[in-house]
């Protein structure tokens, strides 16, 4: 049995060449006087408009049409397009207002069904009618909340449009984040430009958003919580907001609270005296006393247990009177007070709401880490800034290298190079980026890196969370190569099934269809595809 079609819904404004078609049909006097108050002339016998040369080309299930039209209009209008459609009526003062525009296509965007008996939906968004404004948020909510497939017509004519991924990927999510739309004019400035973020490579507005929250908050003794994947320069970021704070001249001090036992964490936190437990041969000064009028970064702070949960908020909550970074605690072991003066940069990679309401973390907790969040893009939503950072991690790749061997030739890196690093997913952020980059300058043999040598060594580190779906959607263009993305799939194919085999290369070939293993392992060394198996 063949899968259930999709029902497609179309979502329209109606405009004034929709009126004016209609306006074909009626009596000349009532024409001429909804002519009068739409303007323009009316058109040529057979004009059908946007809305309705559509329909007449393409089927669809539903059909929804925004109207800010008077009531008889719309009556008229749905009787002359001969079919069963939604006419929706709105108040809309001004056609070319965004944000009134924008707040009543989300509202009935977000009211739209999922699934029509049990079949999905297919959401079909018609570009044509209405206003440059109305056609604008469309774009807007069809390439970020709501994915739909967009269609335009002209001249009787009617197509898909497809819309540049890139434009909605690197400029629109960041400015219809809510949290941080009235913090748009903070992203003026160049991160090069920021005291203290001289560090932070990159100019795309997601990143000079988080840049322009962390400079508003490293002036301030509040606890700041870092957000985002693994990979994104949290630690990076801490370091920036205590370089642009007035703690600047004091200590900055790193934890990484997934790195330790819970034992372990309290005595590298809170310090230790002589004697508390095995192996306490002295005492211990902890890090909340070493960064003592400085800042302490709290890296994966979301994989602490609920006990040092416990702890850490009685540390966080500042005596009555006291300034917000003061801290008073016991080292293990001790009987005696010892207080400090700390600002907490806390950061992590987890959903810490949802692990509040699966009880793994005190909500009482987050608030007084998240007194004020900044969330850290992930490298997908940066794509015009990944050549620049790539350029930038080489460089500090070559300039390890040349402290190390006074005779090393600095690395280059090709342009189809170039190319393949900005449309690679890196799942694991800007670590990931380095990591490959490193190695590939370790790995080659010339002084200029090429494609092949990046794809070695991404195959190399193991990335779990790789994106299968980057990579059979990769734009065209721009150093694309069909044989290199073949060949992209072939290693991944070649590497899982060595992996399933247990490194047995003639029950690979068999999971690969291969009739021998010789074609395999002529395969691996073409591909250059290499494992914990032996060669």
């Amino acid at each position: 049995m063949g899968a259930m079609a999709m029902h497609r819904i179309l979502v329209a404004w109606m405009g004034h060449s929709d009126l004016r078609a209609l306006a074909t049909t009626l009596p000349v006097a009532e024409a001429q006087s909804m002519i009068a108050q739409l303007g323009g002339q009316i058109p040529g016998e057979g004009e059908r408009g946007p809305i309705k040369t559509l329909l007449d080309l393409e089927a669809f299930d539903e059909v929804r049409l925004l109207s800010n039209y008077r009531a008889e209009w719309n009556k008229s209008y749905r009787r002359w397009l001969g079919r069963d459609v939604t006419i929706v009526p709105l108040t809309l003062e001004k056609p070319t207002d965004y944000a009134a525009i924008f707040k009543l296509a989300d509202a009935d965007l977000a009211a739209l069904p999922r699934e029509v008996a049990g079949r999905s939906v297919e959401l079909c968004i018609h570009l044509s009618p209405g206003t440059p404004a109305m056609t604008a948020v469309w774009l807007l909510l069809g390439k970020t909340r709501y994915p739909a497939t967009f269609y335009e017509t002209f001249q009787g004519g009617a197509w898909k449009t497809e819309i540049p991924f890139d434009l909605t990927l690197d400029v629109l999510p960041e400015l219809l984040r809510g949290p941080d739309r009235h913090l748009i004019h903070l992203a003026a400035q160049s991160p090069s430009q920021v005291e203290g973020f001289q560090s932070i490579v990159g100019e795309s507005p997601a990143l000079r958003i988080a840049v322009g929250r962390a400079r508003r908050a490293a002036v301030r003794g509040v606890c700041v919580l870092l957000l985002g994947e693994s990979g994104t320069g949290k630690e990076l970021f801490a370091q920036a907001m205590h370089k642009a704070s007035p703690r600047r001249m004091g200590p900055f001090e790193a934890v990484n609270c997934a790195a330790f036992s819970r034992e372990l964490l309290e005595s590298e936190l809170f310090g230790h005296c002589k004697g508390a437990f095995t192996g306490a041969s002295s005492e211990h000064a902890g890090a909340f006393e070493r960064a003592d009028g400085g800042t302490l970064f709290l890296d994966e702070v979301g994989d602490c247990d609920l006990a040092m949960q416990t702890k850490l908020l009685r540390v966080l909550q500042p005596p009555a009177g006291a300034g917000p970074c003061h801290r008073a605690f016991r080292r293990v072991g001790g009987e005696e007070e010892t207080t400090s003066d700390v600002r907490i940069i806390a950061a992590t990679n987890r959903d810490l709401r949802r692990d509040i309401r699966d009880g793994r973390f005190r909500e009482d907790l987050y608030h007084r880490l998240a007194v004020i969040t900044v969330t850290l893009p992930p490298l997908r939503e940066r794509k015009g800034d990944i050549e620049t950072l790539a350029r930038c991690l080489l460089e500090q790749v070559n300039a390890q290298f040349r402290s190390e061997e006074p005779a090393y030739l600095d690395k280059t890196i090709s342009p189809a190079a170039i190319a393949f690093v900005k449309r690679h997913a890196w799942p694991g952020n800007v670590r990931q980026l380095y990591n490959v980059l490193l190695q590939a300058a370790v790995m080659a043999e010339g002084d200029c890196l090429d494609r092949a040598d990046l794809v070695a060594s991404l195959g190399e580190i193991r990335d779990d969370a790789r994106d299968d779906g980057a990579l059979l959607d990769r734009d065209l263009g721009d150093g694309f190569v069909l044989e290199d993305l073949l060949n992209d799939v072939r290693r991944r194919y070649l590497r899982r099934a060595m992996e399933e085999a247990q490194g047995k290369k003639s029950k690979a070939a068999r999971l690969l269809g291969m009739d021998h293993y010789q074609t395999l392992a002529e395969q691996l060394k073409r591909l250059k595809v290499k494992g914990p198996w032996k060669p």
